[in-house]
């Protein structure tokens, strides 16, 4: 396994056997998200979005559905079916489902080809343990991938966004998935200050959810928790004016009842993660160098992820950190865009030295030397 960590790697030279690579497998970009799957191939562009779902017949131990047709049975199916979210804040939580899952989707993109072995660049977040890193690299490689290489989401985020990574001045950008809300600070290609928090998109709706619970006695499912988000909530009361109407279960007598809920009461519901988010964000600023700080005056916050797309979340965060805030024009597919620049970065990478004795090794360090040829005067 190979581990960018939050470093861009060092562009390479193409490998003479790309070809017969090739016709192996096609090199993917994977973002194993939380709420999604997202695959890029070199040279396609995006061929997979999926919800990371998998149904799992426990009664004959088999997988029968992955992605969009797993995530409608949820909440719905009978007992003998389960239907399973195999990351859990970013971190494999099943890693049986999360490697079935990643192959079936490596099987859609070969069109169901069986003896395929592509390279696949993850992205993961910052902030897990190397213990999970390296379940996602197992995953990957049980999953059908000949290599796999590791690279953190913000970097990952930042390239895709096109800010500036690798130049002296400071960039910063924000991803919130559905998982973990990731912010990092980039100059000449490294990260100088970042964090990592466990609340996004899904702690949203798990607010959502509770608030109706303890406040109106009724309760929703994850999908319909979503859903209001997306159609009544704000960052902020008073930013929208929606009154949403929607069904739900009663919990007192067990029978469906309809409800509607404005927009500030949602966003009112939603006050806790926002502000944990928000809290985030101020103090990777203030952990910042003052050096760089005079950079992210200039140009600005860039967001990412599903979770930027809650209405007045980007004029908070430009209210509380007093720097410009703008949103990706794609953000849902940022991550696996920047995955996608960094692997078509790494299809060149040096020859790597022999695993020999000192005597084999000191020959290709040797014949390196000659390839760059006399040191200038």
């Amino acid at each position: 396994m190979q581990d960018l960590g939050d470093r861009m790697p060092a562009p390479g030279r193409r490998s003479r056997l790309a070809w017969l690579w090739s016709r192996i497998g096609h090199d993917l970009a994977v973002d194993l998200g939380t709420a999604n799957t997202l695959i890029v191939v070199r040279g396609r562009g995006l061929v997979v979005f999926q919800p990371s779902c998998v149904a799992v017949d426990r009664a004959r131990e088999r997988m029968i559905a992955v992605g969009a047709d797993a995530r409608e049975m949820l909440g719905r199916a009978p007992a003998p079916i389960e239907v399973i979210r195999p990351l859990s804040s970013g971190v494999i939580s099943d890693y049986d489902a999360a490697q079935h899952m990643l192959r079936e989707f490596i099987l859609r993109v070969h069109h169901r080809r069986r003896f395929v072995k592509p390279r696949i660049v993850v992205c993961v977040p910052s902030g897990v343990t190397p213990v999970a890193r390296r379940a996602v690299e197992e995953a990957a490689l049980d999953a059908g991938a000949r290599r796999v290489v590791i690279v953190s989401e913000p970097l990952a985020a930042a390239v895709g966004a096109g800010l500036p990574v690798e130049e002296a001045r400071g960039s910063m950008v924000v991803d919130i998935g559905g998982g973990t809300t990731e912010v990092a600070v980039f100059v000449l290609g490294g990260v100088v200050v970042s964090a990592s928090v466990p609340v996004a998109g899904d702690a949203i709706d798990q607010a959502i959810a509770v608030h109706l619970r303890k406040e109106h006695g009724v309760q929703i499912g994850e999908r319909m928790a979503e859903r209001l988000k997306i159609r009544g909530a704000a960052a902020r009361p008073g930013l929208r004016d929606v009154l949403v109407e929607f069904p739900a279960k009663d919990l007192s007598t067990g029978r469906p009842r309809r409800l509607r809920v404005s927009s500030d009461e949602l966003a009112e519901a939603i006050e806790e993660p926002v502000a944990q988010i928000v809290d985030a964000v101020v103090g990777v600023l203030e952990r910042t160098p003052p050096e760089v700080v005079p950079d992210l005056a200039g140009s600005g916050i860039t967001m990412t992820g599903g979770g930027s797309l809650l209405v007045g979340l980007d004029e908070l965060l430009s209210s509380e950190t007093a720097v410009a805030v703008r949103i990706d024009p794609e953000p849902m597919t940022c991550v696996v865009r920047g995955a996608g620049i960094l692997l078509d970065r790494l299809r060149i990478g040096p020859p790597r030295p022999p695993m020999g004795n000192v005597r084999s090794r000191a020959r290709f360090a040797a014949r390196a030397r000659g390839r760059q040829g006399p040191p200038r005067a």
